[in-house]
């Protein structure tokens, strides 16, 4: 693993013929020095959320296609623990029918406030059903409806059937819960690798 961080303008330069001292950035808060790497990245996540004009939660997601192409979109992370990085999506999205295929992702986080980035690559797995369920039940009921009415990753037939469909999902659960969809679910990047830069 690499590292990366505030002070790195004044690391040695390799023409340099003074010993190479260990630079104070990383030694303190790395992941080269860490034995929790993903309890750091919940620190660093928690410093980005005090200093982030906006999403600090934001990431590129990169998939490849069964063409060996690569692709990449910003998602938002929506959990972080031991097991990995969690968001949530349209299975049958492109990203979803594309991690489906190869459950292969790299991550990007890139937190520009604390000059920080940090890439993950990893194995992809889908969280369980329960998982999935208490997120969803967490989400505005205007995005739930979203859920259900949007065809993520397929032409939009027109503005007015989307709203049709957004109007006829909001008055059939208009009372009570939305539940889940079950085109709708989560996925877990499980991180071989997480490297600072």
């Amino acid at each position: 693993m690499t590292g990366r961080g505030p002070g790195h303008e004044n690391a040695p330069q390799m023409s340099d013929t003074a010993p190479i001292e260990h630079p104070t950035w990383l030694t303190t808060g790395d992941f080269t020095a860490a034995q929790e790497p993903l309890a750091l990245f919940a620190a660093w996540l928690k410093d980005a959320s005090a200093t982030e004009p906006r999403d600090p939660n934001a990431m590129t997601l990169a998939t490849v296609d069964l063409n060996g192409q690569p692709n990449a979109r910003m998602v938002l992370l929506k959990g972080v623990d031991e097991r990995g990085f969690v968001f949530y999506t349209n299975i049958g999205s492109q990203k979803g029918r594309e991690l489906d295929a190869r459950p292969l992702a790299a991550l990007v986080f890139h937190w520009k406030s604390l000059n920080r980035q940090v890439r993950v690559r990893g194995d992809v797995e889908h969280v369980t059903s329960e998982e999935a369920d208490a997120y969803f039940a967490t989400r505005p009921k205007q995005a739930q409806i979203g859920a259900w009415a949007s065809k993520q990753s397929e032409p939009l037939e027109s503005r007015l059937a989307f709203e049709k469909a957004v109007a006829f999902y909001a008055a059939k659960y208009a009372i009570g819960e939305v539940p889940r969809p079950t085109n709708w679910s989560g996925y877990r990047i499980v991180p071989l690798r997480i490297v600072t830069s």
